[in-house]
């Protein structure tokens, strides 16, 4: 074996211990998945064998960016992986950046990504990469269900914290905000609250009182089921709830037989059983994908589960593809010029929308009753998904 045939290793971060350990699932599943599968990788006409090699980020920064150190210096990692987490995800982003090794990365709103972490137009990052959609996708999405369900022009209340969520939620030039005004609707926002919320009071006060029958958020699970317990105790009901946080998982019944938080709740639909993609390494669906999940851990799938295997789609065509796969650099190139089919839909690095990002095309849905599961998420909405077909029609919010 000559060096230009030496081992290539894919590291990925991912969260198996800590609060985020349930969000590391799916990338922990396609990555046993994978790695009996991709065990080498052709460029040129020369194998190379791969190996993929985890980290846990133990669901904070400081062990992200420990994994990172890791990966890179005690298993020569030539590109790192990984998927969600608010302060996990920048910080395995920076840590790559800073060590000069290709980072690729989904499951996090790209303008957080990419402005949120100090680059601009002018200023592109170096060496790492992301897919996913946008908040201004948030907004179109959310807007074609506000309108949905009540028509044009509606008055919406905004439960949104102080935190990143809120404030990029909120931002008058990248945010959400901006692009749902300039679809006609006003936003009530009575300002960010400090999670976990001890009270939300003036929240359902202040959208009572501007007749918002529409509301919109980023807030947890707890924080859901607190505002609408208290809308309930007022006599209060919205129309429509969309929520574009903690969404992709299923609700989970609580104690005596409640209903969740997410109940007929709406959100944001990236990927599922029922898009019509495939694996750019072996043909895989997403329908088989979902499956594969649900037979091995006899669990409902997930949403992010389409994520995880592209990120190991695109991380194999960048090693295939390079001018020299050992070399960070020609890595980080391959990636800049990359578009794929993958299963979680084509995605494009040559087009933007800024360097290093590409997107992914977003649905509309809803967390409904479901027959095989007690919560599964209908397709309502087409979006910009072609060929995905609504599953459901909307329903009414019911009383908390």
């Amino acid at each position: 074996m000559t060096d230009r045939e030496e081992t290539l290793t894919v590291g990925v971060v991912v969260a198996r211990t800590g609060r985020l350990a349930s969000l590391g699932d799916p990338l922990a599943f396609v990555l046993d998945l994978l790695r009996p599968r991709l065990d080498a990788v052709r460029n040129g006409g020369r194998r190379h064998p791969l190996r993929l090699v985890a980290r846990d980020s133990r669901s904070t920064a400081e062990g992200a960016r420990e994994a990172v150190r890791e990966l890179t210096a005690d298993e020569d990692a030539r590109i790192v992986l990984t998927l969600a987490g608010t302060q996990v995800l920048p910080a395995v982003a920076d840590a790559c950046e800073e060590a000069g090794v290709p980072c690729l990365s989904s499951a996090f709103p790209w303008q957080v990504y990419y402005f949120g972490r100090g680059a601009d137009e002018g200023r592109p990052f170096a060496w790492t990469y992301h897919f996913c959609w946008g908040l201004d996708d948030i907004a179109e999405t959310f807007a074609d269900l506000w309108e949905r369900a009540a028509g044009p022009g509606r008055t919406v209340g905004c439960l949104w914290n102080d935190g990143p969520q809120g404030s990029w939620s909120r931002h008058g030039e990248r945010g959400f905000a901006p692009v749902a005004r300039a679809r006609g609707h006003r936003l009530v926002d009575p300002g960010g609250y400090r999670e976990p919320a001890e009270t939300l009071d003036g929240h359902v006060a202040a959208f009572e009182e501007a007749g918002a029958d529409i509301v919109t958020s980023a807030a947890t699970a707890r924080d859901l089921g607190l505002f609408r317990e208290l809308a309930a105790g007022r006599g209060r009901t919205p129309r429509l709830i969309t929520c574009s946080r903690w969404l992709a998982y299923p609700p989970t019944t609580t104690g005596g037989g409640d209903r969740p938080a997410q109940d007929r709740v709406a959100t944001l639909v990236y990927w599922t059983p029922s898009h019509p993609y495939r694996s750019s390494l072996d043909g895989t669906r997403a329908a088989d994908l979902a499956e594969a999940y649900e037979r091995a851990t006899g669990r409902q799938w997930l949403q992010p589960l389409g994520l995880a295997y592209a990120l190991f789609e695109v991380a194999h065509h960048a090693l295939a593809t390079a001018d020299d796969p050992t070399e960070p650099a020609s890595l980080a190139a391959a990636v800049s010029r990359t578009r794929l089919e993958t299963v979680a839909g084509p995605l494009d690095w040559t087009a933007g929308p800024v360097p290093n990002v590409a997107t992914i095309r977003l649905a509309g849905g809803q967390w409904q009753p479901g027959e095989r599961h007690p919560y599964e998420l209908a397709v309502v909405t087409g979006g910009r998904v072609e060929g995905l077909r609504p599953s459901a029609d909307l329903l009414p919010l019911a009383p908390a």
